[in-house]
């Protein structure tokens, strides 16, 4: 029954497939995924916390929601409506993201005590300090979240779904980040350091 339970890592191409069919589904059914808005959602839902009047219930506003903040008001209050009401499809999304690949790493069959924090190129050229890593790959998200809400969206709603609908904008912001990531990559793991 135990091994029942573990899976094994799929190849790159199984795993491209799987998110692609994905992606596709979530435009068919729903709506296209974009997940880096949910972040500045969070944000708003801590700062309500607070501050009383950030978001308040508005007839005359397209949501039913306005803000004292600019940001937060556009789109006739959209994300104040998120953040009143959080409980909706996307930010109930990047939840399940956020369980799901836990879960998958505890599943994961091949799973050795050694390779948990990171991956044996990052080891074989950093070595095997798991508090080097965790800051390392907090402050390439914390870069990656900046520049997402700066293109206003993520790799998942540019890129992926953005290209999935022909968007140049998704075109254009995957040659952005393949031209600045593939130099990134080259540099950090070069031979010979």
């Amino acid at each position: 029954m135990k091994k029942f339970l573990y899976q094994k890592q799929w190849s790159w191409k199984a795993s491209g497939i799987a998110l692609g069919l994905a992606f596709l589904l979530a435009v068919v059914v729903v709506k296209p995924i974009g997940v880096s808005t949910q972040f500045v959602i969070f944000d708003g839902m801590v700062w309500n916390l607070f501050s009383s009047d950030l978001v308040v219930e508005d007839d005359s506003a397209a949501s039913g929601y306005a803000s004292t903040n600019p940001y937060l008001n556009k789109s006739g209050g959209k994300y104040a409506k998120s953040i009143a009401k959080p409980l909706n499809y996307s930010f109930v999304f990047v939840l399940a993201m956020i369980a799901g690949g836990f879960l998958a790493s505890r599943l994961q069959s091949d799973r050795q005590p050694g390779n948990r924090v990171a991956p044996e190129v990052w080891r074989n050229r950093f070595g095997h300090s798991s508090g080097k890593r965790y800051l390392v790959v907090f402050a390439g998200g914390v870069l990656v979240l900046f520049g997402s809400r700066l293109a206003g969206g993520c790799t998942s709603g540019h890129m992926m779904s953005g290209m999935m609908q022909t968007s140049l904008s998704g075109y254009l912001f995957a040659m952005g980040a393949f031209a600045c990531a593939i130099p990134t990559a080259i540099l950090m793991f070069r031979k010979g350091k």
